[in-house]
């Protein structure tokens, strides 16, 4: 009887490209390519056959072991594919990654609209806590003493001293935990759910269970894919387990 197949998520690592590199099960003749950042998700079974090909790199085979079903991850490292040429190349090589051919060619930049002086903020937008927190000013215990003098702004010491400022921080760290844990739930929930089975009426509990980790934003924000499901997968152990104890 054939080993029951789920879904993993693997990882290419290479110094070329690692978009558009296509995964081929051999096993059950099922294939994907990988995304912007190399990532690919797959359905495997134990001993299943992996290739990984591409015209930038050397072909690859892995077969599916305990670990990976295990883990539900894979990390690849591929080799690069270099092909000598015996001609002779004047000038500029172009490699067929954009952003290296960018950077060698010769010649002036683009002009930007700082360069003709129209001013621009390229910068997040601020939420309307996090403009109030700017407003109320950062309390340090020394402006007391900066009083008799005249010269410090009142609203940072009464924010302080009342706690409206540790309230607007507070709500701050709420508000960016909330919108970083929609982010991920609206990104990653279908393919996490696909091998990590729960009741649809637990999910937001378990995502709001993620969030509360003080470690939650630290490995979500600005990760990729498979960082931000390795650490979902970590809390997901940690969620059954409390299940488990409830029920008992």
């Amino acid at each position: 009887m054939s080993s029951q197949s789920i879904k993993i998520l693997g990882k290419i690592k290479s110094e070329s490209g690692i978009e558009n590199i296509h995964v081929i099960n051999k096993t059950s003749q099922v294939f994907t390519i990988t995304n912007e950042i190399g990532e690919f998700v797959i359905n495997v079974a134990l001993n299943d056959s992996l290739v990984f090909s591409s015209i930038q790199h050397k072909l690859k085979k892995i077969v599916i072991s305990k670990e990976h079903i295990s883990n539900k991850t894979i990390l690849v490292k591929l080799d690069e594919q270099i092909n000598e040429l015996d001609e002779v190349i004047v000038g500029k090589v172009l490699t067929g990654n954009l952003l290296k051919d960018i950077a060698n060619v010769e010649g002036d930049p683009p002009i930007n609209f700082f360069d003709v002086g129209i001013p621009g903020y390229t910068g997040r937008i601020a939420t309307q806590s996090e403009r109030r927190l700017s407003e109320a000013g950062e309390f340090k215990p020394e402006m007391l003493l900066g009083l008799l003098g005249g010269g410090v702004p009142l609203n940072p010491i009464l924010n302080g001293i009342s706690g409206r400022t540790k309230m607007l921080k507070n709500r701050v760290n709420i508000e960016t935990k909330e919108a970083l844990m929609n982010t991920v739930k609206a990104r990653l929930s279908k393919d996490f759910f696909a091998s990590n089975p729960l009741n649809e009426d637990l999910r937001i509990d378990f995502f709001y269970f993620c969030a509360d980790d003080e470690n939650f934003v630290k490995y979500c924000k600005k990760k990729t894919d498979f960082e931000i499901l390795i650490f979902l997968r970590h809390k997901y152990k940690q969620y059954m387990k409390n299940l488990e104890v409830e029920k008992d």
